[in-house]
């Protein structure tokens, strides 16, 4: 039976219009890094065309070698800057550095994405292969949202997140900004796009004891 990542792990789906307060468990990437407005970088155009050859390689070596079958995960993405006004205010996309990820099964050896690694590397068009990794993100406690509509109305709703929601529950801000493309650009109109918000958190103050799964709401306006 083929798995669904997306169905079995519960914080890869979050709430319209809300905030929520979850734990996320550890979780193993491909990754790759850069810096620039991903519009324009060539470096995001050679990460994505090397990150999804890499996964579906993995994917179709799980299914044919070792006899489990799973659905390729979305695109995500790391996102973070020197100054975080260029995320909300400013979105200025050129000061931006990210990290592009997919995640993968637990179940791969360091054999088998070496492997995988070659024969991407023997069918070419792969151009940041050798600086591709795999790594475990660890994000722990975080707020997160779905946000349905183009990249660039996301200002708004995270100014809010971090502004107003994260410190109303005695959070403070931790790691980067991280989101889920839950949706094919490609295919998909702007306004239709499905993107889960997320940004690690620790608590602080009366919120120390609280459970790390309590779920928080609070609708946006």
């Amino acid at each position: 039976m083929k798995v669904d990542f997306k169905k079995q792990i519960a914080t890869y789906t979050a709430p319209k219009g809300r905030f929520e307060v979850v734990s996320v468990p550890a979780t193993r990437f491909l990754m790759l890094d850069g810096h620039g407005d991903p519009n324009t970088s060539q470096a995001w155009a050679d990460a994505l065309t090397t990150i999804y050859p890499m996964a579906y390689a993995l994917k179709f070596l799980s299914k044919n070698e070792l006899g489990r079958d799973y659905t390729v995960m979305p695109l995500e993405a790391l996102w973070w800057s020197e100054d975080m006004d260029s995320f909300t205010a400013a979105r200025d996309k050129s000061r931006w550095d990210w990290t592009a990820m997919i995640m993968v099964p637990d179940w791969f050896s360091g054999e088998h994405i070496e492997a995988m690694r070659r024969a991407v590397e023997k069918k070419g068009g792969a151009p940041a292969l050798n600086a591709l990794r795999v790594d475990t993100l660890d994000e722990g406690l975080v707020v997160q949202t779905l946000h349905i509509g183009a990249y660039d109305d996301e200002g708004p709703v995270l100014e809010a997140m971090h502004n107003d929601f994260i410190p109303s529950q005695s959070l403070r801000m931790t790691g980067k900004h991280h989101e889920i493309y839950l949706s094919d650009a490609r295919r998909t109109a702007p306004e239709k796009l499905r993107t889960i918000l997320r940004q690690p958190v620790l608590r602080t103050g009366e919120n120390e004891s609280m459970g790390d799964t309590e779920d928080v709401r609070i609708a946006l306006e």
